[in-house]
């Protein structure tokens, strides 16, 4: 009686067993034929970064201004609108500012940037990060009544009174360098808290003052919209501008450098230049003088 029982046990586990084996095919096979025991989500795409930036509270002719919808335009919004195109982990929005509050808010990191047409010197340098890659060019010239011919260059200013400028102001620092250069003949600076464009025009149209030197863009636009008897007298320079970065942002700094150096390099910044200029700022200074000579006439 004892042999049938043990075979029934023998028989038991025999089948228990191949029961174990046959789950463990079950299972390799399944994996082989990459049956999934679950679905995996796909991973979701990563939101840019919020970068908040200051841009001019007072309309730059040009470069950037409100068009007749209301809307940011000019040169540096399309500008924005390319490097969000070369960098799109950031998003940029902005905050509209008078140029001594940019540079605060920037400096103490309420900004990020400040949008704006930065000459470098060497002061802002020790606060500021700027890009190694200029963005632009500010076409500098001198605004004179059409019957003056004696004012041409820098050195036709000496001895005459110049439209005094805000102590922020780029074309200072021409001003201060020039100077520098030549002991004994500088040009007299006089210092205003605020102005604008249109009213440093007015004062030479009134012969108070005897030139204003200012972007060429600023020019065209006051003299239009506000019909001054007015010419340039002389293209001086172009000035390479820059957008300045807080101190802390040098990631962001280092990618808007090279995107900038990129859209460069394919041509893109010259298109910009040449549709709200009307001129390619990019070319030689002889060249851009050229253009504005014809535009002039």
């Amino acid at each position: 009686m004892k042999q049938p029982r043990i075979h029934l046990i023998l028989a038991v586990v025999l089948i228990i067993i191949l029961a174990g084996c046959a789950k463990s095919a079950t299972t390799k096979e399944g994996a082989a034929t990459n049956t999934p025991a679950t679905t995996t989500a796909p991973t979701a795409k990563a939101a840019p970064k919020v970068v908040k930036a200051a841009l001019n509270t007072v309309p730059v002719p040009l470069f950037s201004f409100l068009d007749e919808k209301n809307q940011p335009a000019g040169f540096i919004i399309d500008y924005l609108k390319e490097l969000e195109k070369k960098l799109p982990e950031y998003k940029f929005e902005f905050e509209s500012v008078d140029n001594e509050g940019q540079l605060i808010g920037t400096d103490t990191g309420k900004y990020a940037f400040a949008a704006n047409f930065w000459f470098k010197n060497p002061e802002r340098e020790k606060k500021y990060l700027y890009p190694q890659q200029e963005f632009g060019y500010s076409i500098t010239g001198l605004a004179v009544k059409p019957d003056r011919n004696d004012i041409k260059t820098l050195d036709d200013l000496v001895g005459k009174k110049l439209v005094p400028m805000s102590p922020v102001s780029g074309f200072r620092y021409i001003l201060k360098d020039y100077n520098l250069k030549h002991p004994g003949k500088e040009i007299k600076i006089e210092d205003v808290d605020k102005t604008t464009p249109a009213d440093d025009l007015k004062l030479v149209e009134s012969g108070k003052y005897d030139a204003h030197l200012l972007n060429i863009n600023h020019f065209e636009d006051a003299v239009k919209k506000l019909n001054l008897n007015l010419k340039i007298g002389g293209v001086i320079s172009k000035e390479p501008v820059y957008f300045i970065f807080n101190k802390n942002q040098t990631e962001l700094a280092q990618k808007v450098d090279a995107a900038t150096t990129e859209l460069i390099k394919d041509g893109s910044l010259s298109k910009l230049s040449e549709k709200w200029f009307k001129v390619d700022v990019f070319k030689s200074l002889e060249f851009v003088q050229q253009g504005y000579k014809f535009r002039k006439e």
